[in-house]
């Protein structure tokens, strides 16, 4: 079974952002201290990536968390969780701090790919290990941290998510697509793409 995270019941639009200087150094150097907009558009398409996740989960068809593109591939369910194993390792494995100010927060290996079935679960581990994601970038860039483990700035690390996190939701429609419980763009539209343009 995926266990919630123990971070309290606060919903993923509770947090407050705070007002944060960040500079990006990748072969020019960018100084955004007079642009704060841009961390909180960066954490808005985070919350946004995290919303897309949940509404594909409220969206699944029944049968639809057993679904797999191929025979021995992943389950939908076992992708949702190891999407939440990737966010909170790797933030862990990327800043020493947050391990051992949160340990009851670290997964062990047979954590990764579940098989759970109960969406109230899955919808909990998404919200609370997004919520370990959000709050570890945004600390970082408060604190002025231009490298976080392997990462030459914390975005990058969030960038990676996303792009991961996006690889991973197409894979969940294909094996949906396999299993004969395909999404229609008017199922899916409103739940995926419209999430991006909403103002």
């Amino acid at each position: 079974m995926v266990r919630g995270i123990a971070l309290g019941q606060r919903s993923i639009y509770d947090v407050s952002i705070t007002s944060v200087t960040l500079s990006v150094s990748i072969n020019t150097e960018l100084h955004l201290s007079e642009d704060q907009s841009l961390l909180i558009a960066l954490l808005d398409c985070w919350d946004r990536n995290n919303t897309i996740l949940l509404g594909l989960l409220v969206a699944l068809p029944e049968g639809g968390l057993a679904a797999r593109a191929l025979a021995g591939s992943p389950t939908v369910a076992e992708l949702l969780t190891h999407l939440r194993f990737v966010r909170v390792c790797t933030v862990y494995e990327n800043d020493a701090e947050t391990a051992e100010t949160h340990p009851e927060l670290t997964l062990t290996d047979d954590q990764e790919w579940v098989a759970e079935q109960d969406p109230e679960q899955i919808r909990q581990a998404l919200n609370d290990s997004a919520l370990v994601v959000r709050d570890a970038v945004e600390r970082w860039v408060d604190a002025g941290r231009r490298h976080v483990g392997t990462y030459q700035h914390p975005v990058l690390l969030l960038q990676h998510l996303l792009w991961h996190e996006a690889y991973h939701t197409g894979q969940i429609k294909l094996a949906l697509k396999a299993a004969g419980l395909p999404m229609t763009d008017a199922e899916a539209g409103p739940v995926t793409w419209d999430v991006w343009r909403r103002s």
